[in-house]
C-alpha cells in the first residue's frame, strides 16, 4: 500500500495529537481529520477559570491553527461507521473511505440523565458547572457571590473527563470562602459516587487529610439522581444501600453524567458499555485490526485525561505505521495517566499512575504532597506544553 488513507474522527486532543505524530513520522501520509468545530479548547484550564483565575477565552483557540501541516480538515461530523466496508458516513451525507481509522470524537455530556437537570438551567437557582465552555463562567459568578450556606459539589457514577476535576473546584471554592472571611458561615459538601476520594493510595491519603483539615464534608457513594431547582434540593442515591437522601443547597456545582457519543454507542465498534472496544496496550480495535481508538471515546481502563492521551497517541500512531509496514505492533501503552489535583489557589498534588494504580512520577520528589511549584506547573507550564508541544506531536 503506497499511500494509505488514514481517517481520524475527531479534532480534539486525541485526534490532533495522533495526526501530528503520524505526519511528523511520515509527511507523505494521506491523513484526513473529520471535525465540525472551528474552535479548540484546552479543557483542563476550566477548573481555574471556574475558580476565577483566568477568563474563559484563555482556553480557546482557532481549530485551523492546530491542524497539522499535510492533513486535510473535513468540517463535518460523523453519523455512522461501516467497518466491514472501511467507510464512515458523515452528517453531510458523504461516504468517506479509509484504509486505517482512528476514532477519537470524545464523549458527550448527558445533562438530562439527572432528573431536573438541563444545560439551560445552569447559571440559575445557584447551579453552576465547569463542564462546558458555555457554563464555566457560571461557577466563578456563583462562588464569588456566595455569602454563606451549603455549597454542594457532586461527582456522578459514570466516567467523567478528568476524574479529579469535580473535587478540585470544591477545594478552590473552600479556599476562596476562607480568604473572604466567610468560611464559618459555609458548609462545604463533596458528594461523590465513588467509595474513596481518589483511587491511588498516596494521593488519596493526602486528600483525605486535606478535607479533614479544611472541614469539608465528604459523602462517599452518593450518586446525584435528581435536582429540584425551585426548592434547591439535590437527591442522592446511596450506592451502598440503595436508599435516597436529600441535601438542601445554596450553591450547587454539578458534574453531569457522561457517556459515549450516540453514533459511537450505536456502532459496530462499540463494546457492551458503548465505548469503542480496543486492546488496552495497543489501542487497536479487538475485532477490526485497521481501526484504533483512544482518548475519552475508548474503553481503555484508565482516567479520561489529556495526559493519558499524550501517551496513547504515540502508541496508536506507532502501531498504525507498523501495520502499514507489515510489521508486528510495537507500540505499548501502560495505562499512564495524570491528574493535577489543585487543592488551593497556591497548592497542587500531581498524581501520575498506571493501570495497576502504581505511581509513575515525573519529578524527583514526592508528588503526593501539596506544592506551590506544582500549582504553577498547572497554571502556566501544562497549558504551554499542550499548545506548543502535545498538539504538535513534540511532547
Amino acid at each position: 500500500m503506497s499511500n494509505p488513507k488514514i481517517v481520524i474522527v475527531g479534532g480534539g486532543s486525541a485526534g490532533l495529537t495522533t495526526a501530528a505524530h503520524l505526519l511528523n513520522s511520515r509527511s507523505e501520509l494521506d491523513v484526513t481529520i473529520i471535525e465540525p468545530s472551528e474552535k479548540h479548547y484546552y479543557q483542563p484550564l476550566w477548573t481555574l477559570i471556574g475558580g476565577g483565575v483566568f477568563p474563559k477565552e484563555e482556553s480557546e483557540r482557532e481549530q485551523a491553527d492546530f491542524i497539522p501541516h499535510g492533513a486535510t480538515w473535513m468540517k463535518d461530523a460523523v453519523e455512522s461507521f461501516d467497518p466491514e466496508n472501511n467507510t464512515v458516513k458523515t452528517v453531510g451525507g458523504e461516504s468517506v473511505p479509509y484504509d486505517y481509522l482512528v476514532v477519537c470524537p470524545g464523549l458527550q455530556l448527558n445533562w438530562s440523565e439527572t432528573k431536573g437537570l438541563t444545560k439551560d438551567i445552569v447559571g440559575k437557582h445557584g447551579i453552576c458547572s465547569n463542564y462546558s465552555y458555555d457554563t464555566v463562567e457560571t461557577t466563578w459568578e456563583t462562588i464569588r457571590n456566595f455569602k454563606g450556606g451549603t455549597a454542594l459539589f457532586t461527582h456522578p457514577d459514570t466516567p467523567v473527563k478528568c476524574g479529579g476535576a469535580p473535587q478540585k473546584i470544591c477545594y478552590l471554592a473552600e479556599d476562596y470562602f476562607r480568604k473572604q472571611g466567610i468560611r464559618d458561615q459555609c458548609n462545604v459538601v463533596f458528594a461523590l459516587a465513588k467509595p474513596r476520594i481518589f483511587a491511588v493510595d498516596p494521593y488519596a491519603t493526602t486528600l483525605e487529610k486535606r478535607v479533614k483539615r479544611k472541614d469539608i464534608d465528604v459523602r462517599l457513594q452518593h450518586n446525584l439522581v435528581e435536582i429540584r431547582p425551585e426548592t434547591k434540593e439535590a437527591v442522592f442515591e446511596h450506592l451502598d444501600t440503595g436508599e435516597e437522601s436529600v441535601i438542601k443547597y445554596d450553591m450547587l456545582h454539578v458534574t453531569p453524567r457522561m457517556g459515549p457519543r450516540d453514533f459511537v454507542k450505536n456502532s459496530p465498534l462499540a463494546a457492551e458499555d458503548g465505548w469503542v472496544d480496543v486492546d488496552k496496550h495497543t489501542t487497536q480495535h479487538v475485532r477490526y485490526p485497521n481501526v484504533f481508538a483512544l482518548g475519552d471515546t475508548s474503553n481503555l481502563p484508565t482516567s479520561k485525561t489529556g495526559a493519558a492521551i499524550r501517551k496513547q497517541a504515540p502508541t496508536a500512531s506507532e502501531n498504525i505505521l507498523c501495520l502499514i509496514d507489515g510489521k508486528p505492533l510495537s507500540g505499548h501503552y501502560t495505562g499512564y495517566t495524570s491528574c493535577p489535583l489543585v487543592t488551593s489557589y497556591s497548592t497542587m498534588v500531581l498524581a501520575e499512575f498506571d493501570y495497576d494504580k502504581n505511581p509513575m512520577e515525573s519529578f524527583p520528589f514526592d508528588q503526593s504532597q501539596e506544592r506551590f511549584s506544582m500549582y504553577m506547573l498547572k497554571k502556566y507550564g501544562l497549558p504551554n506544553l499542550y499548545w506548543h508541544g502535545m498538539l504538535r506531536g513534540r511532547a
